[in-house]
């Protein structure tokens, strides 16, 4: 089974941009576009969503605006420099959406496929700007953002980037999973947070499914996908996750805490 995917929170605009359902959203990312294209001008070549805004899981109470700006090459010091400051002057304006903006600039040619040697380059991380190699979960997103963009401005993308296989995609989690998940077991300060609790059950829903199927989907349909293949008590934490809302509360860390050590020992098994 390769790509399952639901609709896409976006509906199409004139000129080529896509507007986003919910419209302070929509908005930044016409800000970012502005900006960014201010700042680079012959170098500007796209602005794309991927994540949620793409998968179609979008929720305005906890998602982040994952996005890419593709330039046409590297960007020198001055640039980078000028970047930084037109994020902060965004950051400065006020607009909530702004501080959830999540992504990186990558030049076209390094689109082709993943390379863990290529140079750090510029990221924004809900206010922060910093420069940043690709990380393994880049594999995920290249595979979100070559199947099912959320095209703002731009080109298409799939011409210029390779497939992502199956075996990709699960050495990706695997990855994401001996590097993030399993320190946290020793470390589980943030799992007792409730949206966080959240979170990482429906996050370990998407890493089983990637493992069984070698896809990529939405939280909602890998939850429910899972609810029907491990049935319970696993299904009702699942819905519990599903339904969950900010400020209340989950008061599940035990249960969190043996999904995610079982995720793992299933992901090093030779049938995981």
């Amino acid at each position: 089974m390769r790509k399952v995917f639901e609709a896409p929170s976006v509906m199409p605009a004139q000129a080529g941009i896509h507007l986003t359902m919910h419209p302070e959203v929509s908005n930044t990312l016409q800000r970012l576009l502005a900006a960014a294209r201010g700042v680079l001008r012959e170098n500007f070549v796209g602005l794309y969503g991927y994540g949620s805004l793409a998968l179609g899981d979008f929720d305005p109470e906890t998602s982040d605006i994952d996005f890419i700006v593709v330039t046409a090459g590297e960007i020198p010091v001055e640039g980078i420099a000028a970047l930084e400051a037109m994020h902060t002057r965004l950051w400065a304006s006020g607009a909530h959406w702004a501080l959830k903006l999540e992504g990186r600039y990558l030049p076209r040619p390094a689109l082709r496929r993943y390379n863990p040697n290529n140079p750090a380059r510029p990221c924004v991380n809900e206010g922060r700007f910093y420069l940043s190699p690709e990380e393994p979960d880049w594999i995920i997103h290249r595979d979100v953002l070559r199947e099912h963009p959320a095209v703002v401005a731009g080109p298409s993308l799939s011409p210029l980037m390779d497939p992502v296989s199956p075996d990709e995609l699960r050495g990706a989690v695997r990855v994401t999973l001996r590097e993030w998940w399993a320190p946290m077991l020793a470390e589980p300060a943030r799992l007792r947070d409730d949206a966080y609790q959240a979170y990482a059950i429906l996050t370990m829903c998407r890493v089983l499914y990637t493992l069984r199927h070698g896809a990529i989907v939405s939280k909602p349909v890998a939850a429910r996908w899972a609810q029907t293949t491990l049935g319970e008590p696993r299904a009702a934490l699942i819905t519990r996750a599903l339904a969950w809302q900010p400020g209340a509360p989950m008061n599940a860390f035990d249960e969190i805490v043996n999904v995610i050590r079982n995720t793992i020992a299933r992901s090093e098994s030779k049938s995981g």
